[in-house]
């Protein structure tokens, strides 16, 4: 079903734009074809460029799980402490990942066009924009931080510990900036395997420091929760090294000649269309959890402390879904470079298929095995209890964000930054606030789990209407040759 709708929506508008596509596809150089982007096989290709992305994101996974077990050890203080901080952490992911959606984009569609130059000044800015993030969070770290964790709780060790870990985290935070740049220029050019191995050191060296700064060994003294501040921004600055080396030693289609670099105004415009859309869209989970924090805090503490953990969890399933997507977005962008619009919606059919599969397996998981999860966390039973309800309500929303979610990748691929940026609002932020808030006075705490199915389900049907709404092919494209 997901498949036929997904066929009908983007089948085009006639036999007319057909022939004014076909005339096109042919006008355009005959090189770009060699990519395999251009060329293999539509799932054996998405499936090799989404599995390093997907190996890399559990990882990630892993290590944002580790680290909550870690710090649930200090006590549901240092658990609450951590939750609070997600949200300013969450804005320099957003930050980093929109500008390196915008650079992927711009790249990826620059070289199926055959315009290598130009390919090239998108990576060259973005790294040059990746360095003015990296100095906004230098002070946005040093003066916000402490009035931040401030607006949500006045336990004097809960502020203590979260402004700590979020001026270290967030000042320090160039790391992590930058080896997404650069992890994103290697997706441009169909490189998926370098990149898996960044998000792989960096998370594993994670792992392996955190208890030993936490906890204390081999000579280093225990920080707590400080320490795990400092194994994270190890593990970041780490992979932001390795990145460093590939991108210099590695053989490239694509060049950041500093030499030859010619700061262009518009190159920054054009970058900034998608990566400032998508940027929104990954902070948008900051302003959720910031939010739902100040409603839940209400209930209790632990209400807190489970939905930090359930944000930890769903990462298992949204983050292999988003590598998928990784790999996703550059074979559109390059097919619409390359002006094939048939293979756009093949890659698109593949993408719904397995990332359904992919949200299916979360949400079983969810509802059979919450308990289970909860007793890693937890050795409260109020908890166990509290946590083993919102996984089982809150998990069976992820079958529902299928189509939000290979859609916004979509439109990201084609430099239409605003219409993701439009879906994702409605479902990760409007919907669920407006259910959550509408359904907590009647329902209490129910209500607040029952928001995330009702909002991803609300957010599917929305992202269907803006997609058709939006004309993703208009038979014609405004950049194309004639």
């Amino acid at each position: 079903m997901v498949q036929s709708t997904a066929f009908l929506l983007f089948r085009g508008k006639g036999q007319k734009d057909e022939e004014i596509f076909m005339e096109e596809k042919q006008s355009l150089k005959n090189p770009v074809q060699e990519n395999p982007m251009g060329t293999r096989k539509v799932y054996p290709l998405l499936l090799t460029m989404s599995l390093p992305p997907i190996i890399s994101m559990l990882i990630q996974s892993m290590y944002n799980v580790v680290d909550s077990i870690f710090v649930a050890r200090l006590g549901e203080n240092a658990l609450t402490a951590v939750s609070l901080a997600f949200p300013l952490q969450n804005l320099v992911l957003a930050l980093a990942v929109g500008l390196g959606i915008g650079m992927n984009s711009s790249i990826a569609r620059n070289l199926g066009a055959g315009n290598t130059k130009q390919a090239n000044s998108s990576a060259a800015h973005g790294i040059l924009l990746a360095g003015c993030h990296s100095l906004f969070f230098v002070l946005l770290g040093l003066f916000f931080s402490g009035p931040f964790i401030r607006m949500f709780t006045s336990d004097s060790q809960v502020i203590a510990w979260g402004t700590g870990y979020c001026q270290i985290v967030i000042c320090l935070s160039f790391g992590s900036i930058f080896h997404i740049a650069i992890e994103k220029i290697f997706q441009a050019v169909g490189d998926m395997v370098a990149p898996m191995a960044l998000q792989a050191a960096g998370a594993i060296i994670n792992i392996v420091l955190d208890p030993l700064f936490i906890f204390g060994g081999l000579g280093i003294p225990a920080m707590g929760v400080m320490g795990a501040a400092v194994a994270t921004i190890l593990g970041q600055m780490s992979a932001c090294l390795l990145a460093v080396l590939f991108l210099v030693k590695k053989d490239l289609p694509v060049k950041t000649d500093w030499k030859n670099f010619s700061f262009s105004w518009g190159k920054v415009k054009e970058l900034y269309m998608v990566a400032v859309p998508s940027a929104i869209v990954t902070a948008m989970p900051s302003a959720l959890v910031g939010l739902l924090n100040g409603l839940l805090i209400g209930f209790s503490q632990t209400a807190v402390a489970v939905f930090g953990v359930y944000f930890k969890l769903q990462s298992f399933v949204n983050m292999p879904a988003n590598g998928l997507i990784q790999g996703m977005r550059p074979m559109i962008s390059y097919n619409y470079g390359a002006g094939d619009k048939e293979r756009i919606r093949q890659i698109i059919r593949a993408s719904l298929t397995i990332v359904g599969g992919i949200m299916a397996a979360g949400t079983l998981i969810f509802l059979l095995l919450g308990r289970e999860i909860m007793g890693i966390f937890s050795q409260d039973e109020a908890m166990i209890k509290m946590g083993t309800e919102a996984l089982g309500i809150m998990g069976t929303g992820f079958v529902f964000s299928v189509f939000p979610v290979v859609l916004s990748g979509t439109f990201e691929a084609f430099g239409k930054g605003i219409y993701s940026l439009l879906i994702t609002f409605l479902r990760q932020l409007a919907f669920m606030l407006l259910f959550a808030f509408l359904l907590a006075e009647p329902l209490g705490l129910l209500g607040v789990w029952l928001a995330f199915p009702a909002a991803e389900c609300c957010g599917a049907a929305a992202g269907l209407f803006i997609a058709k709404k939006g004309q993703l092919f208009n038979g014609k494209r405004k950049d194309s040759k004639k």
